[in-house]
């Protein structure tokens, strides 16, 4: 995965923290006293600080292997799963990229199922590897289409 998807999740992380603190020491401080807010602001400091750390661990948790029949993945930081998808299961492949991703250069990989709990995604990927992922999978399914 893409160093760039840690920066993601940073970034993400940041500005909801900021959000959390711009809306919610005014609104404190306005309706209490400095107390609460202050609270509030080292709340949302150590939530971000987490966050921050966290990210990086969450983008080494993703892996991925393209085996001879399956796709396998793994992810979780607290908690790992391992998700295999057989090809002839794969309905539709898309590649997706919202704009801050398209801003970082990387793209997300979905892969859909006939059965819903078993749709996943491998995020973080740089966009032209997705593409070629996206492509690769594609043809797979096809060869080995179990006729559903």
């Amino acid at each position: 995965m893409s160093p760039a998807l840690a920066w993601y999740r940073r970034i993400v992380v940041g500005a909801l923290c900021l959000v959390a603190a711009g809306v919610g020491v005014p609104l404190l401080l306005l309706w209490t006293s400095w107390p609460p807010a202050v609270a509030w602001a080292g709340s949302v400091l150590l939530v971000f600080v987490v966050g921050w750390i966290l990210a990086g661990r969450f983008r080494r948790s993703w892996g991925y292997t393209e085996g001879p029949e399956e796709l396998y993945l793994t992810y979780g930081v607290f908690v790992r799963q391992l998700v295999v998808i057989p090809y002839g299961r794969m309905q539709v492949v898309d590649v997706t990229a919202d704009l801050l991703e398209q801003a970082l250069g990387i793209a997300t990989v979905r892969v859909r199922t006939a059965a819903s709990t078993a749709d996943t995604r491998v995020v973080g990927l740089p966009l032209t590897e997705a593409v070629q992922m996206r492509d690769r999978l594609a043809a797979r399914s096809e060869s080995f289409s179990t006729g559903l």
